[in-house]
């Protein structure tokens, strides 16, 4: 009987941890591409644009923040576009960024705020609330 009740409460805790593990994959940055930031801004869709850079410790710690923002109801709309700062050099350029931890955004065609290197989950979340 012990047994089973230590299979069983086994099995319920790696539920429990895989149904974690697929609710914490909502965050769903997609790699920039002008044609689809272009479609998003027509469609007047509230748009984050990241300039990111994967060895930037600022940007890993961005990461957990804006997954749990973008897992929010008010911001399950939110169109959350990737720039890779080493690699899409233009497209920096275009944002006019400078750094790396650059996070922009948009309602609609319109940009209506941005940050560069802020880590803090409530002004993260006031900046994605100027796009609604």
């Amino acid at each position: 009987m012990r047994s089973v009740s230590r299979n069983f409460y086994g099995a319920l805790v790696a539920a429990a941890i895989a149904a974690f593990g697929l609710a914490g994959s909502v965050f769903a940055a997609v790699p920039f591409s002008e044609s689809a930031f272009k479609a998003a801004q027509s469609a007047g869709e509230p748009i984050l644009v990241e300039i990111h850079a994967d060895w930037c410790s600022v940007c890993k710690a961005q990461g957990p923040v804006l997954e749990k923002l973008a897992a929010q109801p008010q911001f399950k709309n939110l169109k959350i576009f990737r720039v890779d700062f080493d690699s899409q050099k233009s497209d920096v350029k275009n944002f006019r960024a400078t750094t790396q931890s650059t996070l922009i955004v948009y309602k609609g065609g319109h940009e209506v705020g941005r940050s560069v290197g802020d880590t803090h989950q409530d002004s993260i979340a006031d900046l994605l609330n100027k796009t609604l």
